[in-house]
Order: C-alpha cells, then sequence, then structure tokens
C-alpha cells in the first residue's frame, strides 16, 4: 500500500521548481494532491495535468492569491469541505528577493511577511477543524537555511522565515493534543528557477560559493527536499512534532 493512499494534501507555491517536485512525489505515494499557486498564471491547469501524468497520481490545479489573506482562509476552507478535509498542509509558498536591507520598501517586506509566514497561519486556521474532527493530521512549514545568520541581502526572506519557525513550534504543541503533527523543513541552497532568477548573471558566483560552504560538494535538487516532505507527510514520522529538519548539505 502506498505511504499517503487516501489522503488529500493541499501544496502551496505548488507550480515552483520545489513544488513541482513535491506534488509529483506526493502523488506517486498515492496522495490526492491539490496544488495551489497564483491564479493568474495562465498554464496552472496545464501544467497541473502534466505533472498528474508524470506522477501517473491524482491532482488539481487551486488558484489562490495568499496576498488576500483573509480570501485566501475562505478559499480554502470552502475548499476542505469539499474535498471532505485536508489531511496534509504543506506551506511551500516564499517570495525571496535579494538586495540591501534599506532598498527594500515596507510594502516588500509586508508581502515577504504575507506571503512566507502569515499565509501559513491563515491555512492552517483553515484546515485544522477537520483534523481535529478526524485526531490526525500534518502540517508542513517551509522555513530556510538563512536563519543561521550567514546570508546578506535578505532581511525580510529571513524574518519571515523565522516567524515560520515560531508558528511551527507553537502550533506543533497546541494542534498536538488533537493528533495533528506540525514540523517544519529548512532547506539549504537549491537548484532551482528561483535562484535563477535571482541571483542571474552571478550565478556561478554564487553556486561556488555555496559549494564551498557545504560539506557535500554537490548542489541540493528539489527532488531532495520533495523526499523529506514525504517523509514528514507520511506515518513514518508520526511521533515527530515541532522540529525544524535541515535539508542543506551540511552546511
Amino acid at each position: 500500500m502506498k505511504a499517503l493512499a487516501g489522503r488529500k494534501v493541499l501544496l502551496t507555491g505548488g507550480l515552483g521548481s520545489l513544488g513541482r517536485a513535491q506534488a509529483v512525489t506526493l502523488a506517486r505515494a498515492g496522495a490526492r494532491v491539490l496544488v495551489l499557486d497564483r491564479p493568474d498564471i495562465s498554464e496552472g491547469e496545464q501544467t497541473v495535468a502534466r505533472l498528474a501524468g508524470q506522477a501517473r497520481g491524482d491532482m488539481a490545479f487551486v488558484g489562490c492569491d495568499l496576498n488576500r489573506l483573509a480570501d485566501a482562509e475562505a478559499a480554502v476552507a470552502a475548499l476542505a469541505a469539499k474535498e471532505g478535509g485536508i489531511d496534509i498542509l504543506i506551506n511551500n509558498a516564499a517570495l525571496i528577493i535579494n538586495r540591501p536591507f534599506e532598498q527594500f520598501s515596507l510594502a516588500e517586506y509586508e508581502d515577504q511577511i504575507r506571503v512566507n509566514s502569515s499565509a501559513a497561519f491563515a491555512l492552517a486556521r483553515a484546515c485544522a477543524p477537520d483534523m481535529k474532527a478526524k485526531g490526525y493530521g500534518k502540517i508542513v512549514n517551509f522555513c530556510s537555511i538563512t536563519l543561521n545568520g550567514r546570508w546578506d541581502g535578505y532581511v525580510p526572506y529571513v524574518a519571515s522565515k523565522g516567524a515560520m519557525l515560531g508558528l511551527t513550534k507553537s502550533l506543533a504543541r497546541e494542534l498536538g493534543p488533537h493528533g495533528i503533527r506540525v514540523n517544519a523543513v529548512s532547506p539549504g541552497a537549491v537548484v532551482s528557477e528561483a535562484e535563477a532568477r535571482v541571483f542571474g548573471d552571478r550565478l556561478k558566483q554564487y553556486n561556488d560559493w555555496i559549494l564551498e560552504n557545504q560539506s557535500l560538494k554537490t548542489r541540493i535538487e528539489p527532488d531532495n527536499v520533495a523526499e523529506l516532505v514525504l517523509f514528514l507527510a507520511s506515518p513514518a514520522s508520526d511521533m515527530i512534532s515541532g522540529q525544524n529538519i535541515a535539508i542543506d548539505g551540511g552546511w
């Protein structure tokens, strides 16, 4: 029997490099994967259909703007009711920009806090009632290796991930008596489209710096992260909660 057979997964930021890898991995494990991303992504339906074919699994696209927190919470609550509850919530969506902190506007700071951590609170509120009723659920939040303090130019992003870590710890304590496990993953530098976008013509210099600092001299791929998420979503991790697990190549 597949590890996630019969489970419904809501995966935010599901059309990015990390999200696509997770969607395929979770669907192959038997889950119905609800891939949430921005509603203005015109190819969302087609991309999810292609991923479902690749995984030979069950997926659906959910267009939702996490910048509109109240609307997103209401939409996910309605989705949970329609699906008979969300069993596993994966808060993977994130905005990331690299520049000196003085060059960020307040609006840009607030956008990253909202999408990167406040949205996780809103969606947990939407999903938790059904999880409580079933006496079982999993929430996997994305933190970051940048919390180690060795990265310049990411002040709003790092602040948002610090909030996500606090959310993970406190939700794990509060929801644990209801059979809901809450954990975080902290990826290191993962090869991704976002990485290429952020660093542009500095990509080779960045790649060399990553390999110099990692103990393992090979880059982390989205599939590596997806396998860790699968473990935290599966019954194999049922006695793990409130943890932040790094997957960083031995930083």
